[in-house]
């Protein structure tokens, strides 16, 4: 085929007399780096030491009782309850509260694929489709594009609480703050050096952390669950569990209030309702995944109740059977609008299903096989996933402060390469710089702002007193 100046301009080239040019080319990485340098004179890294509540800082009763709206009504009292626990469980449930509060502190000015909500449980292990276990932010549903300092201030955070919870002390939860602020940093720097391919190509495989792990009962324990998650597999385990095969026909057991099913599940509209919402979730996903799903036939769903942020909000569990010994379960989780977008802007998505989906894609190293979006008639959009796909979570209320603080650098080190992915990064080391100003600027905040978080829980204690907040508590 001959190119023409019609088709080369429609392909977004510009046409000289003698030669076909590209538009402009992108600033080179060094051109990056000394206009992030700039920005320190718009917004000093000194600028985020400070966070001092506002005079008009919004009561955050009111905020917790706004992110309680669109949520199952039955389910919101446990969410109150598992809030109600501790400053560190009232932080989790909390991430409108803080977008608010970040909404008012400095930003530098360059923007990245966020997660929104990047609190320290929101990371964890998981299997790629390769059957690999990786490390990685495996919590994106407030995901958004916004200024990346609000995730590694929510991070850092996080450490803070997290040490105060295990009891550990001050000066180990600045510690801990400022490891997970200065490997960012440090890997910052290092993804502006490598070539865009390799940036999108890093990974970290659970097997390379581990022989790092000083702590050798940690470092034992977390083989054992590993290797557990391994030899795991749907039809041993989670298909016994989950599932009452006396019946004649299979379906999921209920466990209340945690697994359920909803009286209306054998009305036709509730039936129909399902499966036109189950043809879109099939349209979301690639050709090639549409092929294996189809191998696959809708036997029952069931509400789960999960989390401590996402209680209250619709999750589901899907069960499909290719054969009688062959099942797969999908999570169908509901998706809002994300808590940033009062303060970051609106998602150019209709569907916050697919925000997730893209944002999930964007920033982590690999995502799920079934990874894909529906919405149903009444307008509940939805992101659906694999169960339970030989995710280890990370236990860090076990932590002491050698485990805390390697903790701490490994998250640092898998936000930053998130952010990389869909961020300057070039930009945000030369704001960064070569000395540990910012650094310290963000763990004084991290300290400051957990204060808050825990004055911001005794306000929820004393309305739960008061009987202002209904509350379920749940039996360990």
């Amino acid at each position: 085929m001959i190119a023409t100046a019609r088709t080369l301009a429609h392909a977004g080239l510009q046409i000289s007399k003698d030669k076909v040019t590209a538009f402009p080319s992108r600033p080179s990485p060094a051109e990056l780096f000394s206009k992030g340098e700039e920005l320190r004179t718009k917004c000093p890294r000194t600028s985020h030491v400070t966070w001092k509540a506002p005079k008009d800082r919004i009561n955050p009763l009111l905020l917790i009782k706004e992110s309680d709206k669109g949520r199952l009504p039955e389910l919101v009292p446990i969410r109150h309850g598992r809030m109600m626990k501790s400053p560190f469980t009232f932080y989790r449930g909390a991430a409108l509260n803080m977008a608010s509060d970040l909404a008012t502190t400095p930003v530098s000015g360059p923007r990245v694929q966020a997660c929104g909500d990047a609190h320290l449980l929101n990371f964890g292990v998981y299997a790629t489709p390769e059957r690999r276990l990786v490390f990685d932010i495996n919590d994106l549903d407030e995901t958004l594009p916004a200024p990346w300092e609000w995730d590694l201030k929510r991070l850092a955070t996080s450490f803070v609480l997290a040490c105060r919870s295990n009891g550990l002390s001050e000066d180990d939860a600045r510690d801990a703050a400022l490891a997970c602020v200065r490997s960012y940093h440090e890997h910052m720097t290092e993804f502006s050096r490598m070539r865009a391919l390799d940036v999108w190509y890093a990974t970290i495989d659970v097997e390379d952390i581990l022989p790092q792990i000083k702590n050798a009962e940690s470092r034992k324990r977390l083989r054992k669950r590993l290797a557990k998650a391994r030899k795991r597999s749907v039809t041993e385990h989670d298909f016994p569990i989950l599932t009452n095969t006396a019946s004649e026909s299979v379906v999921i057991k209920d466990n209340p209030p945690l697994i359920y099913h909803w009286n209306e599940l054998h009305k036709d509209e509730y039936i129909t309702n399902i499966r036109e919402a189950y043809a879109l979730y099939r349209d979301s996903l690639p050709e090639e995944r549409r092929v294996l799903l189809d191998r696959f036939e809708i036997k029952d769903l069931a509400i789960k109740v999960v989390g401590v942020g996402s209680v209250g909000t619709f999750c589901a569990i899907l069960l499909l059977m290719a054969a009688e010994d062959d099942p797969l379960f999908l999570q169908i989780k509901q998706a809002n609008v994300s808590v940033l977008e009062p303060y970051a802007g609106k998602s150019i998505y209709a569907n916050h299903g697919e925000r997730v989906v893209r944002g999930c894609r964007l920033m982590q190293s690999a995502s799920d096989l079934f990874l894909g979006w529906s919405e149903g008639r009444l307008g509940r959009q939805v992101y659906v996933r694999q169960l339970r796909d030989m995710k280890v979570k990370i236990l860090v209320e076990l932590f002491g402060l050698t485990d805390m603080l390697q903790y701490a650098e490994l998250c640092g080190f898998t936000l930053a390469r998130a952010h990389a992915r869909s961020g300057e990064s070039a930009l945000i080391s030369g704001y960064l710089g070569q000395s540990d100003s910012f650094d310290k600027a963000i763990v004084a905040f991290s300290i400051a702002y957990a204060d808050q978080s825990e004055k911001d829980h005794a306000v929820l204690m004393k309305a739960v007193r008061r009987g202002d907040l209904e509350v379920v508590t749940e039996t360990e």
